[in-house]
């Protein structure tokens, strides 16, 4: 997954490992003072699971991307100083220890900064048509926590 050549906003959906790093360095700007970066990364355990061995990630993919675009604008439109923005997830398969999804967002201020990367991950998490599917030691699921998907506008 390679970097945007122009513009301020990085969305995304890969098969790939996400490259944490690169995202990072990316969302480094001059005038901005504070970049947050959140890596979600897949856990050897969730409630009432243990020994997760694999996460599996599908997606309506022709919906992603749009859907994290409106949320990278929504973002830009509640703290108007931010100044990059990325939003990228994974699908398939991955290992424990690796990246599922990446939010960075770089502000003048660690406030904003803060602030819009926590409102990210969260509407992230409950507007994007993304599932996933959890292998541990004595079972597998997609989804036990399923929940309706808002409109990003419906986060108030």
């Amino acid at each position: 997954m390679e970097r945007p050549e122009h513009g301020e906003t990085w969305v995304g959906l890969t098969d790939q490992p996400l490259p944490v790093h690169a995202i990072g360095d990316w969302a480094v700007r001059p005038d901005c003072g504070a970049m947050v970066l959140f890596s979600g990364t897949a856990r050897d355990h969730a409630a009432g699971r243990p020994d997760v061995s694999l996460l599996e990630y599908e997606a309506y993919e022709e919906q992603v991307e749009p859907r994290l675009r409106a949320l990278a604008e929504d973002v830009r439109r509640r703290w108007p100083d931010v100044g990059r923005i990325a939003l990228i997830h994974r699908i398939g398969p991955l290992q424990i220890g690796e990246s599922a999804v990446v939010v960075a967002v770089s502000s003048p201020h660690r406030g904003t900064a803060f602030e819009a990367a926590s409102y990210g991950i969260d509407t992230l998490k409950s507007t994007i048509p993304i599932w996933k599917r959890e292998t541990w030691a004595g079972g597998e699921s997609w989804g036990l926590e399923a929940q309706h998907l808002a409109e990003i506008d419906e986060k108030g």
